[in-house]
């Protein structure tokens, strides 16, 4: 039944249907097929999403989408421009930062390279940067926003694996920020190359004075992250207070959020949460089904059949959540793979939260990997440059993007702080 099942899936996706319909329906009709009782279906979808940590996804996005329209991000971007727009090409060290503080506060890659976006793209075009190279280092660095804590992937991980959302935001610090160093050295290179100038001088006044003015930008994280590895909250209930704190600030302290604005964040917020838990149901349905058929099992006896070296068992795990993360969204990719690799990375004798790092950041990528790349559509958007230009340009950076999965996979170390 697993082979008509992956068939049905094959079928469903060639015909156009959403993600989620194409995981329900695939296992859906198979479980049918193999004479399982269907109210198994609404069983598990239920199971699914039935997980207190789950509470999270929804206000990280919608505290992410908060921040993200208004002078929160604006003023983070500032404030890494005054130390670091002094140097040639530094608008693009400008990008990666700013990109990596506001991974702190989202959660989301969309959301990172919409922020960042919207707030660099016009002065890095009126200082006479590559529109497209500019946009594809801007996308990359959104990468970084499900990677560093907060993150809904790694939430969503967590909860499929069972494991501890705090050990896993925990090891994700240090990723992200290899990450960052890596996009940060291309783009100096770069940079010289093509002799791009320099941005605002360095002065410790106006360091200061951006960095009083993006401080409460910077308290997120602290607030956020402060408060899950202190023990004082949840990481559920750190995504309410994520929340709270965004409409606060952006109401009582920078005045830039209205009613009517609220109201259609919160729609969209709503729309975005909608769409990842109908995939999380429809996955748990297949996740399931896979169990049954003992999929897992027999997929981990067939690769430790081909090889018992490690090294070459992870480098083709690694190929799979790559080329997984070429043709499908992140979360989808994440809920089909985990149950399927997980037994598999046990054997190999792989930490748990160390394989959740791997899977989380092998996806990431895939967000800048055509054809399903969402931050290169967001950033295409913003920068209103053909998707055709951003993905040739994206190359270098996703280079050093795969340089640095490799180490993360092979050197456990990264993942310690």
């Amino acid at each position: 039944m697993s082979l008509v099942l992956a068939g049905l899936f094959v079928l469903f996706l060639l015909m156009g249907l959403p993600i989620a319909v194409v995981i329900g329906a695939a296992a859906m009709s198979a479980l049918n097929l193999g004479g399982v009782p269907l109210m198994v279906v609404p069983q598990q979808m239920f199971s699914g999403i039935n997980s207190f940590a789950l509470v999270a996804v929804p206000m990280f996005v919608l505290a992410g989408d908060i921040m993200a329209q208004g002078e929160i991000s604006k003023r983070l971007v500032a404030f890494a421009d005054s130390m670091f727009g002094f140097i040639k090409g530094g608008l693009s060290v400008v990008s990666v930062l700013a990109g990596m503080f506001f991974a702190a506060i989202s959660g989301s890659g969309a959301a990172t390279t919409a922020a960042v976006g919207a707030s660099l793209v016009p002065e890095l075009k009126r200082k006479g940067y590559d529109a497209a190279s500019a946009a594809s280092l801007i996308a990359a660095s959104g990468t970084i926003g499900v990677v560093i804590p907060p993150s809904v992937p790694i939430i969503i991980y967590a909860v499929i694996a069972q494991e501890s959302v705090k050990e896993l935001f925990l090891s994700g610090f240090i990723p992200g920020i290899a990450m960052g160093v890596g996009l940060i050295a291309v783009a100096l290179v770069q940079g010289h190359r093509r002799a791009y100038p320099r941005g605002t001088a360095l002065s410790p006044a106006t360091i200061m004075r951006t960095l009083v003015s993006a401080s409460w930008g910077l308290m997120a994280p602290l607030i956020i992250l402060g408060g899950i590895f202190s023990g004082i909250f949840t990481p559920s209930e750190a995504a309410v207070v994520a929340v709270n704190y965004a409409v606060f600030v952006s109401f009582f302290i920078y005045r830039d959020l209205t009613l009517s604005g609220l109201y259609r964040i919160v729609l969209r917020a709503g729309v975005t949460t909608a769409v990842i838990m109908f995939v999380i149901a429809a996955s748990s349905v297949l996740s399931w089904a896979l169990a049954s058929w003992q999929v897992p099992g027999a997929i981990a006896s067939f690769a430790l059949s081909l090889s018992g070296n490690i090294y070459v068992l992870l480098i083709l795990i690694m190929a799979l959540i790559l080329i997984t993360g070429v043709f499908l969204e992140t979360a989808s990719a994440l809920i089909i793979l985990t149950p399927m690799l997980l037994p598999l990375a046990a054997q190999l004798g792989i930490d748990t939260v160390h394989f959740g790092i791997i899977i989380v950041v092998g996806l990431a990528i895939g967000m800048v990997t055509p054809p399903v790349a969402i931050n290169l559509f967001v950033a295409s958007t913003t920068a209103n440059v053909p998707i055709e230009k951003i993905a040739r340009a994206v190359l270098p950076y996703l280079l050093v993007l795969i340089v640095v999965y490799l180490l993360i996979a092979f050197v456990p170390l990264l993942l310690a702080l």
